[in-house]
């Protein structure tokens, strides 16, 4: 296995010191607890070790990675397959038909990621064997006692018995460690205290609002940063939901994250994110920790996290890698800063009036195609550049999947760019065009 390829895929030319420290440690058949900074590269830090552990004679599943949420499982698939490996991996998720999922663990791959529930589900229909499966990984394993997969997960160890090496990981310290986790020989990689430098480039700023209105408030500072990449981090979807019917009056631009939507609805706005169509979003602490979303310029805490894990969570989105970003605390009358918070805080005085952010100059086209009918992205430039008359600066971000794609048009194009695509074909397949609400 040439790293040096595989990390030229991600545009990286060398690994971090957590990552060196996972590959050193993995290899001396140690289990691991991994302690890391949201965005300090975990998902990369126990692939490529467990890559050089495979073995292609072996047909069962070797690796299995339970996670808390089906967005981690997407990334972690996504980011295997990246690597451009030989081996099979499948992604199982609540939300992902069962029948697909059941057929395509007919072959078993060597690499098992998903969600504790839907995991215990197919161990119970004996969709899956685990008697192959040496290695097992408990990413964001904080995360997955929180939401009350104990006892799935407790499940699953149990069928577990070949398993020689152990992997957890957290972006904080885990305070007690339940009895069916059975470390042993463990090695602690503890780089929380590395928070600091991954965060350098963070400012934080207490935003008082003027009168009653919090959500007014809100609408200024959006204004005043003004279209730069945004999370809204809000503790219920009720107030993610009021959020948005008030961006809505308002003809702002902007998506919303929380566990109420469907799977699809969830995606399609983490795809218009990730490519500019929108650069507001308001969401639940659904989205503070396991996605696959780009730096953002700004966090606003419009509700205050309850605890500083979750305040690391929120923060760690923003000001990443040696990036710069600000984390705003909004305040009424009668908020008060969180105990938790030491760090410097900088006054921010809002002004008077409202000025509206200034709009996308993206919109997002779905493409009624994917992966599992051979096309990909190359085929999808090509057609837009011949079918649809667009230039290449005029084509953004593109992201294709197993049934459809999304590609990112230049907003003043998007209505030329449906007409002259309407009854077009991609590889001798007609598709269905549409602008992606």
């Amino acid at each position: 296995m040439d790293i040096t390829k595989i990390l030229e895929k991600f545009s990286i030319t060398e690994l971090n010191e957590m990552q060196n420290s996972m590959q050193t440690t993995i290899a001396q058949l140690n289990d691991v607890m991994l302690i890391s900074p949201t965005g300090s590269g975990k998902t990369l830090g126990f692939l490529l070790p467990i890559l050089q552990l495979l073995d292609e004679n072996i047909s069962g599943v070797q690796v299995l990675i339970l996670v808390p949420s089906r967005e981690l499982a997407i990334q972690i698939e996504k980011v295997f397959k990246q690597m451009g490996t030989q081996y099979k991996i499948n992604c199982c998720y609540g939300g992902h038909e069962l029948r697909i999922e059941k057929n395509n663990l007919a072959t078993p791959p060597a690499i098992l990621v998903g969600t504790p529930g839907r995991i215990a589900h197919h161990l119970r229909k004996e969709n899956i064997k685990l008697e192959t499966t040496q290695i097992l990984i408990l990413d964001e394993f904080d995360k997955s006692l929180e939401l009350g997969f104990k006892d799935e997960m407790e499940f699953i160890l149990d069928h577990c018995r070949q398993v020689d090496r152990q992997i957890l990981t957290s972006a904080t310290p885990i305070k007690e460690m339940p009895e069916f986790v059975n470390l042993r020989n463990c090695v602690e990689l503890n780089f929380s205290e590395n928070q600091k430098d991954v965060n350098s480039g963070l400012s934080i700023k207490s935003v008082r609002v003027k009168g009653e209105d919090k959500l007014e408030g809100l609408m200024i500072l959006l204004g005043v940063i003004n279209a730069q990449s945004t999370i809204v981090f809000c503790n219920h979807r009720e107030a993610v939901n009021r959020i948005s019917d008030q961006l809505h009056e308002h003809e702002v631009q902007h998506g919303i994250y929380h566990g109420g939507m469907e799977q699809i609805d969830r995606e399609r706005m983490l795809i218009k994110f990730r490519n500019g169509s929108i650069k507001i979003l308001i969401t639940t602490d659904l989205a503070a920790r396991g996605l696959d979303i780009p730096e953002v310029d700004a966090i606003i805490h419009y509700q205050f996290p309850t605890s500083e894990d979750i305040m690391i969570h929120r923060n760690g989105r923003t000001a990443r890698m040696n990036a710069f970003g600000t984390a705003y605390f909004l305040l009424d009358a009668e908020d008060f800063l969180p105990p938790f918070l030491t760090a410097s805080v900088e006054k921010f005085e809002l002004p008077n009036e409202l000025k509206l952010p200034a709009e996308c100059e993206w919109q997002t086209l779905y493409i009624s195609a994917g992966k599992k009918d051979k096309i990909n992205k190359i085929d999808i430039v090509g057609m837009f550049l011949q079918n649809g008359n667009l230039q290449k600066d005029e084509l953004g971000k593109i992201e294709v999947l197993d049934h459809s794609a999304y590609v990112a048009i230049k907003k003043d194009k998007i209505n030329k760019t449906v007409q002259l695509t309407k009854n077009v074909k991609i590889k001798n397949k007609k598709v269905k065009i549409e602008i992606a609400y």
